[in-house]
């Protein structure tokens, strides 16, 4: 038994960070003097974890776009390569970030280094041939949805479902009044959260359509009350998309929060991605959409396995809320799906009853689980 493991460790993004942090607080009661390094954000490194390079350097999606930063971001994976290869960490873990952490983690296991990948690429989804480079890249896969383990079984990869850690973090029933007490919103208020999306490229492709489609909303719902969390660094884009739109009244950004955002709403107009799921589990509504650089939309429509985008619809099997996607989400058409949502409450409650079983669901103790899984793979 390695009773203080030193672990490589890469999440790409604001989710992979969430994630990391509950996983790493786990493994930190199990090996209290665990070392830990590699790329990561500000969770991981509330639980000890040296970010070697912030997270915000691979938080990139779409293919134009990630071609814009290829060359930094090949750079960045070769000096970690050959910092983790010198180490030699007794386990390295990628959590999500496939494109960057499945190449790695492919070197890492031909040198020996043990291999753990958290999140199963949606191999379900798009980029079904992707399975053969998890085959050779990862020693177990830690799955967030229940299908997953079998799926990779049938192509010969070991895989434990852990379930989803935000269905622990999120309360079965979220406290809708406190949160517009903390927010300072009114307590009978109509209140759409609108999430454009935690990175730069999606505020720049969403902001300014959502809060277009948020106005309109509002003119009709004069009472409305529009809420968007931003992460500090991306305030500035949403202020200059919301005087673009012409919403000034009963708007307002948040630093962060979003969980606040999403327990106080009523409903969501929200970027697809894991605040998609995030928003089910707070039983809320939503309206998902998006939009990318045309040539990345091509591709990406062109390597889609099923009809769904949205991970509350993927997971129920059905178009549970409404999907707008690229040229469909213009301001009118996003405005109209959210007004359908608030004329019809009967359907509200409905969405909200499947949102709760699926709820129960994905909730079980993840990271006692990944831990447990984790330390099997030490011990092989």
């Amino acid at each position: 038994m390695t009773p203080a493991p030193c672990v490589g460790m890469v999440a790409g993004e604001v989710s992979g960070d969430l994630l990391a942090g509950l996983l790493l607080a786990d493994m930190r009661q199990r090996w209290p003097q665990m070392r830990a390094g590699g790329i990561g954000g500000p969770r991981m490194a509330r639980q000890g974890f040296e970010c070697w390079w912030p997270y915000e350097k691979l938080a990139v999606r779409g293919y134009v776009e990630v071609l814009r930063h290829y060359r930094e971001i090949v750079g960045i994976r070769r000096q970690l390569r050959t910092r983790l290869l010198s180490a030699r960490p007794d386990l390295f873990i990628g959590v999500d970030a496939p494109d960057f952490n499945l190449a790695l983690e492919a070197d890492l296991k031909a040198a020996g280094i043990r291999t753990v990948h958290f999140v199963c690429p949606s191999i379900w989804a798009w980029r079904a041939k992707r399975v053969h480079a998890i085959r050779r890249s990862v020693d177990h896969l830690l799955c967030i949805f229940p299908f997953e383990p079998e799926l990779l079984a049938r192509n010969g990869i070991a895989a434990t479902y852990v379930g989803h850690p935000l269905a622990a973090v999120i309360p079965q029933e979220p406290d809708r009044a406190a949160a517009r007490r903390a927010l300072g919103l009114a307590p009978d208020a109509q209140v759409l959260a609108v999430l454009p999306g935690s990175r730069a490229s999606e505020v720049a492709h969403h902001a300014e359509p959502f809060l277009r489609a948020a106005l309109a909303v509002q003119r009709a719902r004069p009472r409305l009350q529009v809420v968007v969390p931003a992460l500090p660094a991306l305030r500035p884009a949403i202020e200059r998309a919301a005087r673009t739109a012409g919403l000034e009244q009963g708007f307002t950004i948040l630093d962060g929060r979003s969980h606040e955002a999403l327990a106080a709403c009523d409903l969501t107009l929200i970027a697809s991605g894991t605040a998609t799921l995030e928003a089910a589990l707070f039983k809320r509504p939503m309206v998902i959409a998006y939009r990318m650089n045309a040539l990345s939309w091509q591709i990406m429509r062109r390597q889609a396995l099923q009809p769904w985008v949205g991970l509350p619809n993927i997971l129920l099997r059905d178009m549970a809320v409404p999907e707008l996607l690229q040229h469909d989400a213009t301001p009118p058409r996003l405005a109209q799906a959210v007004l359908d949502w608030l004329d019809d409450p009967a359907r509200m409650a409905a969405v909200q009853t499947r949102f709760d079983a699926l709820h129960h669901e994905l909730r079980r103790d993840t990271a006692r689980l990944a831990t447990d899984a984790i330390q099997q793979v030490l011990h092989a």
